[in-house]
């Protein structure tokens, strides 16, 4: 068996990728469900500017990450994947939210894995740099540089990346799909 290198991106990934829009909805006045989530630019779905944006997240990031929900078999399926090789976490997240980031995983029984918190989203150096084997996203635009950059990724399908198909990107739909390709790669 070959042990490989797994980075994994948070939000969207091993979380519901659409556990923000209550709160997004209640401070801006708006409706929108999760087929209205299209693009990951939310200054575009909530038609305010990115400062805006930014401003909100400041002030109710916390409790919108705590209350996140993690997608379903995500927990249990990285116990398994840890066992056998190196799981790493790789976010756009800040260092900001690492006490948030850490309770919510706590609360949920994640695996105490490295988690690498970024405050950016080019996430290629890091993968180059942990050695990545295979990366697990939802960003449309992490996945394309990824990829392009030779990088296997399972991109967890959402609303907002239905437009990638690329070469090197295969997309998943659960945690179950994901831990079946990840036997497969590493027999």
């Amino acid at each position: 068996m070959k042990k490989l290198n797994i980075c994994i991106d948070i939000d969207g990934t091993i979380t519901d990728p659409y556990y923000f829009i209550e709160y997004f909805n209640e401070h801006f006045n708006k409706d929108l469900k999760e087929e209205d989530m299209n693009t990951c630019k939310l200054e575009d779905l909530y038609e305010t500017t990115l400062e805006e944006i930014l401003e909100f997240y400041t002030y109710k990031g916390y409790d919108i990450h705590l209350s996140a929900s993690p997608l379903d078999s995500a927990s249990e399926i990285m116990h398994e994947l840890n066992k056998k090789h190196n799981l790493y976490f790789v976010t756009a997240r800040n260092e900001g939210l690492k006490d948030v980031t850490e309770e919510w995983m706590e609360v949920n029984n994640f695996p105490k894995i490295d988690v690498y918190y970024l405050g950016g989203y080019y996430k290629v150096d890091k993968a180059k740099e942990l050695d990545c084997d295979l990366f697990i996203e939802d960003n449309p635009h992490n996945t394309e540089d990824l990829a392009q950059s030779g990088i296997q990724v399972l991109l967890m399908d959402a609303n907002y990346n239905k437009d990638i198909d690329l070469e090197n990107v295969t997309r998943v739909t659960s945690w179950k799909e994901i831990k079946n390709i990840i036997d497969d790669m590493s027999l």
